[in-house]
């Protein structure tokens, strides 16, 4: 076996592989950005080397960078992980002849499968089915014009190079052809270098089932059952599951041996993916081969009980494969949310930020956390913006269920804007919890993303000003005592800057800004604590606090509450006949909240300032994330129509088009292609047409 091994990635995937290594007793090399120089993944192997900065290109994605790195070390494979350079023929060339092993498949299988429109040819010949599509070299525009009218609406545009989601467009009517046609060659030429398309008939709703496979160097081919990954959101899933739910013996065994058959017309050797694309007939049609390591490996682990990439490392070496066909089988169920820092309200826009507070579910055999990231880590804008996978394994399909449920009640994050109550209301769906899904499922069933990711109809902003009204009293009422017991006349009340006044109860005058993923309100609050009941923080016999809010407003105008902290983030308030059970982080410049799943982000305000009002100014289009301007579809002067796309801004692998508000005349254009803004920056400006 390996004597050491470097893992040419980062992340939780890093982290993966360095825990099997470590546990078959191999040495691990991770190698680290400008952006990664405290990262975990380079904490938990046994060396690390500094290959370059923050901007992928520069690092990950440097071959000669980590090709150095492994001689250096003295490294004798390298574990590509998933992304960056795992799909790299290339990379995989370079290693042979520098004498590395590199732990996947040879160079000619990643270049016969790494062409979608060549991979689509070679399956074919293997009588695996394939969708009606164009496959051809021709790029010209007006030949995939006729094209796509042969092949017929919807029809799906793909990268030839693609994947991960990005370069995929659906298009619905000729209409918006060309306009497809554009964006995914733009996208595929700046994530792959590659503008090459294809053309196949969409199916909108199909089920995506992908089935696992592994070969090794002496003939032995096998597949590992399964996944049903139709919940996708960009064309990027959000949920996995193995088995896949209502699934046949018989058609499981067919779309298996379609998969071994798809390996085989390759000579494959290592662990791949064969994705098909099911019919609600039972027809499956071939989509693509991932040459390499899935995101969603780990629920084929938990329902077969082996450790796929040992596996790997095993045949990488030169061993045959663990198993037989007949001597695998299928144990429970098991399920894997990918949490992701993103604000499903806002079209699952990428965000990032620190992780200020991070509480992982209760980790068991049946519930695990991939990740690579720590509660105090920083999700840049550099890399993918997921921050774990979440799974579960369960004795079925509803026992599986439940502990997901259970285990994403349990997961907070706050500091950056995430997708778990998105995630737990997706996984709470009756249509789901009946495994009656497809691809377009989301897209089907949340249409109106402005309701993702808030709070529940029983959670008002209002509570949310109280909890933070309660928890300011308590952290005041902390630093009072303490501030008495470090002074040289505790009982003197001029040494405690408290809200004591004279023949009355202490009062405070407080006005927030809360806000949730889209809406923001604001409140003022106006609390009064007799100085007997501070010293039980607040209680029942105390004034209460009292809200300011308008007269419709569907709670009493005053309300009495008990509050305590039961610890420095976790605090308990009985409002009323209701129990408030919030996680807090104050981060000096915002209070954060996370109550019932959701996360809520308080700002204070002072009652006395006119300044509150944060609005921006009529007619300017900010940029909603960091990223990197890759189109200007428009120059000072023009008249737009709304509705018409204006820029594109790219960050953390996806693309967020600006598009026209407004009927009116673009005043000023900012920024040109290819310049980096930060949130908020000013891009455009409109003037209304009149």
């Amino acid at each position: 076996m390996f004597k050491k091994i470097l893992i040419a990635n980062r992340g939780e995937i890093a982290c993966r592989i360095a825990r099997t290594a470590r546990k078959m007793g191999i040495a691990t090399v991770a190698v680290y950005s400008d952006a990664d120089t405290h990262a975990q993944h380079v904490e938990e192997c046994d060396e690390a080397i500094h290959i370059g900065p923050a901007q992928a290109n520069q690092s990950y994605l440097c071959i000669e960078k980590i090709i150095e790195a492994a001689e250096t070390t003295g490294a004798e494979a390298i574990h590509p992980g998933y992304g960056f350079l795992s799909e790299n023929a290339t990379f995989a060339e370079r290693c042979f002849t520098r004498n590395i092993k590199f732990i996947g498949p040879s160079a000619d299988a990643i270049r016969s499968m790494g062409s979608k429109s060549r991979a689509r040819q070679i399956v074919a010949a293997a009588n695996v089915p394939v969708l009606p599509g164009y496959d051809n070299d021709n790029q010209d525009t007006q030949v995939l014009v006729q094209a796509a009218e042969t092949v017929g609406y919807p029809l799906l545009i793909k990268a030839v190079s693609g994947g991960g989601g990005k370069g995929m467009r659906v298009v619905n009517q000729s209409d918006n052809l060309l306009i497809s046609l554009a964006a995914v060659k733009r996208e595929s030429q700046g994530a792959f270098g590659d503008d090459h398309v294809l053309l196949e008939r969409y199916l909108p709703t199909a089920r995506h089932i992908e089935i696992q496979i592994f070969a090794d160097t002496h003939g032995n081919v096998v597949h590992l059952f399964e996944r049903d990954c139709s919940m996708q959101r960009r064309h990027q899933k959000v949920i996995e599951e193995a088995p896949a739910p209502m699934m046949t013996n018989s058609l499981r065994l067919k779309m298996g041996q379609a998969a071994v058959e798809c390996a085989k017309a390759i000579s494959y050797e290592g662990a791949g993916t064969i994705e098909f694309l099911l019919a609600p007939d039972d027809q499956f049609y071939f989509m693509e081969m991932n040459t390499r390591l899935q995101v969603e490996h780990p629920v084929t682990e938990l329902i077969t009980g082996q450790d796929l990439v040992e596996w790997q490392l095993r045949v990488a070496h030169g061993a045959q494969l663990p198993l037989t066909q007949s001597s695998l089988s299928i144990h429970g169920h098991a399920f894997e949310a990918r949490v992701y820092a993103e604000n499903p309200a806002l079209g699952f826009l990428p965000a990032t930020g620190t992780l200020h507070y991070m509480s992982l579910p209760d980790c068991s055999s049946n519930t695990r956390v991939d990740t690579g990231v720590r509660q105090g880590d920083e999700v840049s804008v550099h890399y993918d913006p997921m921050i774990a996978k979440l799974i579960v394994w369960g004795e079925d399909r509803p026992a599986a269920l439940r502990r997901l449920h259970t285990a994403l009640d349990q997961y907070q994050i706050l500091g950056v804007q995430n997708n778990i109550a998105f995630l737990g209301q997706l996984s709470t769906h009756p249509l789901f919890e009946k495994g009656q899904t497809d691809t377009r499922f989301i897209e089907s069933h949340f249409s109106e993303l402005s309701s993702l990711g808030k709070g529940t109809k029983e959670t008002t902003p209002y509570d949310i000003g109280i909890l933070a009204a309660c928890y300011d009293q308590l952290k005041s009422k902390e630093a009072t005592q303490k501030k008495q017991q470090q002074s040289q006349d505790p009982y003197s009340p001029w040494g405690i800057c408290d809200d004591w006044q004279n023949q009355l109860h202490g009062s405070s005058h407080l006005q927030y800004q809360v806000s949730d993923t889209v809406n923001t309100s604001t409140l003022q609050i106006q609390g009064s604590w007799r100085q007997k009941s501070l010293q039980l923080s607040i209680n029942s016999n105390s004034s209460g606090i009292s809200v300011n809010l308008p007269a419709d407003t569907p709670i009493e105008s005053k309300i009495f509450c008990e509050a305590r902290l039961i610890s420095d983030n976790h605090m308990i308030v009985i409002l009323g006949n209701r129990r408030l059970s919030a996680t807090m982080v104050d981060t000096g410049s915002v209070l954060l909240v996370c109550y019932r799943g959701h996360n809520w982000q308080i700002q204070r305000l002072d009652p006395r300032s006119q300044e509150n009002d944060s609005s921006t100014q009529d007619g300017q289009l900010t940029a909603p994330m960091p990223g990197t301007v890759v189109a200007v579809m428009v120059q000072e002067g023009d008249d737009v129509s709304k509705g018409d796309p204006l820029m594109i801004v790219e960050a953390m692998k996806m693309e967020h088009q600006i598009n026209a508000p407004i009927n009116g005349t673009v005043g000023g254009v900012y920024f040109v292609k290819g310049e980096q803004v930060s949130e908020g920056d000013t891009l455009l400006t409109l003037d209304e047409l009149i």
